[in-house]
């Protein structure tokens, strides 16, 4: 891990309650039908633990550990999730779980692959606390492949600069297209892909979508990032963020974000 990692999107009010809408239903129906009452499930990169809180829901009296490598992040979370009593947080990063080989039946993770610099390092370590038979799920965006209309010239300018950012922060934001060169990379053959998208448009989503991100543009997480690195100059950022509540607000407006999504047999 030759390049240091940092979150591109930080810990900031706008991000964590974006994060806070996804749900098993939104970010995991790929995976649903795995789901039955007594399982053990590990979530990694629970972020505000919203999926956590769901999983938890579907599987008791199973038990689901929940685990970020913010301790900030998973106060929230756990606060949030007061009174799921089969519901645990502990916070690690994805390289070295503290949980023995073969502990959980699902191992899952949402977002999470693209933000690490050795993502099959990640993958292994998820199979190995994964017991014979269980399953790996992993779910990533592919930021080069987002779609949009109108193509408004700052929403490219913002693609073009999120990328160059998350990738100097060590990650892949085009994760989706990668992901079952990873798990090949990682030895883990049985293998099952899936895709599937977001889709924001006028009446149905986008003004929520468009105006999320014009804040989070600017939110110091990731403005100051893309100002420290020469990326970007302030005026530049304010731009972006203007070009998003222009799409927000336009009519017209559609905005896809593709997933690619697999299910791993241990």
């Amino acid at each position: 891990m030759s390049t240091p990692e940092r979150y591109t999107h930080g810990y900031t009010e706008s991000v964590l309650t974006s994060h806070s809408r996804r749900t098993v239903e939104n970010s995991f129906a790929y995976g649903r039908h795995l789901l039955r009452p007594g399982l053990t499930v590990l979530d990694l990169g629970c972020g505000p633990g919203t999926i956590s809180v769901d999983l938890a829901s579907r599987v008791a009296p199973g038990q689901v550990v929940a685990v970020d490598i913010d301790a900030g992040v998973l106060a929230r979370a756990q606060e949030k999730a007061s009174g799921v009593s089969n519901l645990w947080f502990v916070q690690a990063g994805a390289y070295q779980l503290a949980f023995p080989d073969a502990t959980f039946d699902l191992s899952h993770a949402h977002q999470v692959l693209q933000h690490l610099s050795d993502p099959v390092a990640a993958l292994r370590e998820l199979a190995r606390v994964t017991r014979p038979g269980g399953t790996v799920a992993v779910r990533d965006a592919d930021y080069g492949a987002l779609s949009w209309y109108p193509e408004l010239p700052g929403l490219e300018k913002w693609r073009v600069l999120y990328r160059t950012v998350a990738r100097a922060n060590g990650g892949e934001p085009d994760a989706g297209r990668h992901l079952l060169s990873w798990a090949h990379t990682a030895g883990l053959g049985q293998v099952e892909v899936h895709t599937s998208t977001w889709t924001f448009s006028a009446g149905d989503g986008a003004a929520w979508w468009g105006r999320s991100w014009a804040r989070r543009v600017e939110d110091p997480a990731f403005a100051d990032q893309a100002v420290s690195l020469g990326l970007a100059s302030a005026s530049d950022v304010t731009e972006l963020s203007e070009a998003w509540l222009a799409w927000a607000d336009d009519p017209d407006a559609i905005f896809v974000v593709p997933h690619t999504e697999l299910l791993i047999t241990c």
